[in-house]
Parts: structure tokens; C-alpha cells; sequence
């Protein structure tokens, strides 16, 4: 069920007169909750692995690939893609003219 979904049933349940309306509030309420603190836990390890990156990238003095930045930090290269294009972007150039992205510093 989408997230949007949720919050208007707890919208509402919190106005309407229903039956046992409390638990499934609640249990609406926990299920967003559980949400909110995977997200929380991916933010904190991706602040972890900001500097491990970035400092891979810095010392190799030219471009390089995910799969080195993996293959030096010990990091997965997954989530080194995904902070590099979504949320280090203004931090990194991306040469993508080859078969293998590269990134430098900015």
C-alpha cells in the first residue's frame, strides 16, 4: 500500500465515528513508523560511506569506476552508485562516455 494511502486513512479514521478506529490507527501508525526509521538507518550508512568515497576518489588522482571505489573501500558498489548519482552528485563529474561510468571530484 502506497505511503499517501496510510496517512489518509489516519486522517480519516482521527475524524470519523468507526468501530475499533484507535487500532487500526495504531496499526496504520506503526507501519509508517517502520518506514520512517528504515529510511533513517539508510541515511545514517550512506553519511558513513560519504567520506570513505570521496576520499577513494581524491586519492586515486584520476577517474575512476565504481568497482575500484568498491574495490578499495570495501563498500558495495550498489550503494556507491546510488550515493554518487543521487546524493553526492554536486560533489562528482560523471564521464560516461565509455563503457564504464568514471567519476572524479568537482
Amino acid at each position: 500500500m502506497k505511503k499517501a494511502y496510510l496517512q489518509s486513512l489516519v486522517s480519516l479514521l482521527d475524524g470519523n465515528a468507526i468501530e475499533n478506529a484507535d487500532e487500526i490507527r495504531e496499526a496504520i501508525v506503526a507501519e509508517l513508523d517502520k518506514g520512517k526509521a528504515k529510511a533513517e538507518a539508510n541515511r545514517a550508512v550512506y553519511a558513513d560511506m560519504h567520506d570513505k568515497v570521496i576520499e577513494a576518489i581524491r586519492s586515486a588522482n584520476a577517474p575512476v569506476s565504481a568497482q575500484d571505489i568498491a574495490d578499495e573501500t570495501g563498500l558495495a558498489r550498489g550503494k556507491i552508485v546510488y550515493g554518487l548519482t543521487s546524493l553526492w552528485s554536486a560533489e562528482v563529474k560523471v564521464d560516461n562516455s565509455g563503457k564504464v561510468n568514471m567519476y572524479t571530484l568537482a
